[in-house]
């Protein structure tokens, strides 16, 4: 089978322009054409009156090896690759053998899970929230009654952070086994849009995330692995052995339970601030990782569809328009737009008490009223928080205070209109852009909830992305703070066998631990890592 790419045809095409256009490009009849397949689908925009849809294509042909001939130099035509997964272990018929135990239920521990489970080593997986409809409740409960639940919120739960978000399905890793595919597909086998396989950025959404969640686990299930929810991990029992090295050897639990374990992945996320403190005090290694600090911005998503698409904003094939802003400041500091999501909504995304954090969230449909994202400083240790491992959470912890004070002392977040921000005065009334922020919003001065650095560099870049999005820096777009929980602000390091660099038997994994960005990511990530605890168990290294 042969693939196309980069084949592009008019946003308005009909059915049978694209194997007209696949005879073109291969020079061949229709009767050679065999049959052909839309591998993926995106859409170049730059022309906002001449967009077009951009196509790679599988091909079945006749003569194939000829046509290949033929186009030897060319990129664009090749053979199709090989995207199918495969199990690197599987699980020896040992009664009683020790089972691996999966830490965490977001995607990365979701998917560390299916892949033990699929070979056949019957995890335990343990989550300190709850199922995910059960969550889901309890996350509610502090966006319409700003009562928070510390153990099942946005943060900690069944599906983990990921699934109260956009659902976004891409990720710039390098990926050369397709384990993203391998992601995608059990998705679309536990409930998502077949869509997500061809789109070139696909998304789900948080309420088939739900469902979704809930049929991996009864897949998991099925294969014998075992769930248990609201068993939190408060201590290690780690074992040092006569030439000083350290081995996990079994979980504490807050029930005042004791698992006997030996292989743990620990994919707690990058809200277990409790539990990186922990590790910290157990002598696990950790190190601190740059992380991002700024606000939600809210746009009406007409406007930003106006400015992405023009005349042809609103077409089906094209859904809600995103973006991506990215500004050097001459401050030193870089601005960029994180976690866009379109049609969504800005959500309350806490897990400690007395404290503020957003992030943002959308449905598959994306069409709610406003498009929102990150507007967010790049920061990192030696310049803002230097000292030790655990100075990040620190910084963290103090903003969202700051903003839980700024914002009414009552889960309300602190909020402003761009044109106030950029004036240096606080806000008094809203114009014409909403915020979606449940419970609530403080009009308030968000000068008060920031460092002085972001604050400079956010006002020198909004007027740079007005430029680039006519109507970004309208006076009446909302930034609503703090977001601060854009990526897990330490690293649990580990070396190329996936392990912890000094405790044997434990397999840092996913966004918490410092490997991954994203569902796609964590979920890449957590193959990998199960993977490597399968070789473990069989006696074998990865890449062996």
């Amino acid at each position: 089978m042969l693939r196309i790419t980069e084949l592009k045809l008019p946003l308005n095409h009909a059915d049978e322009a694209i194997p007209a256009a696949v005879c073109k490009r291969l020079r061949i009849t229709p009767r050679e054409l065999i049959r052909y397949t839309v591998a993926r689908r995106a859409h170049d925009a730059r022309d906002k009156m001449d967009i077009q849809l951009v196509y790679s294509i599988d091909v079945s042909a006749k003569n194939e090896a000829a046509i290949l001939a033929r186009f030897r130099k060319d990129r664009h035509v090749n053979t199709t690759p090989d995207t199918g997964y495969r199990h690197v272990a599987k699980a020896p018929e040992t009664p009683g053998a020790r089972r691996p135990v999966v830490v965490g239920t977001g995607p990365c521990g979701l998917f560390a899970g299916l892949i033990l489970a699929q070979m056949g080593f019957r995890p335990i997986i343990l989550d300190r929230g709850k199922l995910v409809r059960e969550r889901t409740k309890d996350t509610w409960g502090l966006w319409r009654r700003s009562v928070l639940n510390p153990e099942s919120n946005v943060q900690f739960g069944e599906g983990g952070a990921g699934t109260f978000s956009d659902g976004k399905l891409w990720s710039q890793i390098k990926d050369p086994r397709h384990l993203g595919r391998k992601v995608i597909t059990e998705f679309v086998k536990a409930g998502a849009p077949p869509e997500i396989l061809t789109e070139a950025h696909p998304h789900i959404g948080t309420f088939r995330l739900v469902t979704m969640v809930e049929a991996m686990r009864a897949t998991i299930e099925s294969l014998g692995g075992e769930y248990r929810f609201e068993h939190r991990v408060d201590d290690l029992d780690i074992a040092v052995d006569a030439d000083g090295t350290r081995r996990i050897r079994g979980l504490h639990l807050h029930t005042g339970d004791y698992l006997e374990a030996d292989h743990v992945v620990l994919a707690v996320g990058h809200s277990a601030r409790d539990t990186f403190h922990m590790l910290h005090d157990r002598g696990v290694f950790l190190e601190a990782k740059p992380f991002s600090i700024g606000v939600r911005i809210e746009h009406p998503q007409s406007w930003i569809d106006e400015a992405r698409f023009g005349p042809c904003a609103g077409h089906p094939d094209l859904g809600a328009a995103a973006y991506s802003l990215s500004h050097h400041c001459t401050n030193g500091r870089t601005v960029y737009s994180f976690c866009m999501c379109p049609g969504g909504t800005v959500v309350a995304a806490t897990s400690e008490e007395g404290r503020v954090a957003t992030n943002g969230m959308s449905q598959y449909s994306r069409n709610e009223r406003n498009a929102n994202s990150g507007l967010v400083v790049g920061i990192d240790p030696a310049r803002d928080y230097p000292g030790n491992p655990l100075a990040g959470i620190e910084l963290q912890r103090h903003w969202e205070s700051r903003a839980y004070v700024a914002g009414g002392s009552d889960y309300k977040a602190p909020a402003q209109r761009l044109g106030d921000f950029l004036a240096g005065r606080p806000s008094s009334a809203l114009g014409t852009v909403i915020p979606s922020y449940r419970p609530g919003v403080h009009l308030t001065d968000l000068a008060e909830c920031l460092p002085e650095f972001a604050v400079t560099a956010m006002r020198e870049a909004l007027p740079v992305f007005g430029r680039d999005i006519p109507g970004y820096d309208h006076p009446d777009a909302v930034l609503t703070g703090v977001e601060t929980r854009t990526s897990s602000p330490v690293r649990i390091t580990r070396g190329d066998d996936f392990q912890s660099l000094n405790t044997v038997g434990l397999f840092p994994a996913g966004e918490g631990a410092g490997y991954a960005g994203g569902i796609l990511s964590a979920g890449v990530d957590g193959i990998k890592v199960a993977e490597a605890v399968g070789l473990s168990l069989v006696g074998a290294t990865p890449g062996a």
